[in-house]
């Protein structure tokens, strides 16, 4: 099945398995994906990721956080730069998300990174999306 925007059918698998409480989701793998995986690891909004092959093609498992109560972790994902319409922010004008208690993952000229590392940087570039 062709997609027009990978990373939005990323955001949105891992927010429709978090609204269905499964433990994990599965998705084609590209390395921009698994970047931002590696970003919502080290802040601490999933627990891992894993990729496999299948078939001919390679694929990624996002394993998702739960607190004990089984509410998850991650609240809210959005896509900020569409296909349709990119957004960019230099370092001055990059966003806090949620008055400081989310990011923004910037693609940036030294790679993707949280809003607040492109900001110490010194880098800015297109705002991928929002993340609480």
């Amino acid at each position: 099945m062709s997609v027009t925007d990978p990373i939005a059918d990323m955001l949105t698998r891992i927010r429709n398995a978090l609204m269905a409480h499964h433990d994990d989701v599965a998705m084609p793998t590209s390395r921009v994906k698994e970047e931002i995986a590696r970003i919502l690891k080290a802040e601490g909004f999933i627990h891992g990721y894993e990729l496999y092959v299948e078939g001919p093609r390679k694929q990624m498992r996002v394993f998702l956080k739960y607190t004990p109560e089984r509410a998850p972790v991650l609240s809210g994902l959005r896509r900020v730069s569409r296909p349709g319409r990119r957004v960019y922010a230099r370092r001055d004008d990059i966003p806090r998300v949620k008055g400081g208690l989310g990011f923004a993952i910037v693609s940036t000229s030294k790679g993707i990174m949280t809003g607040e590392d492109a900001y110490r940087a010194g880098v800015g570039g297109e705002v991928v999306c929002y993340i609480w």
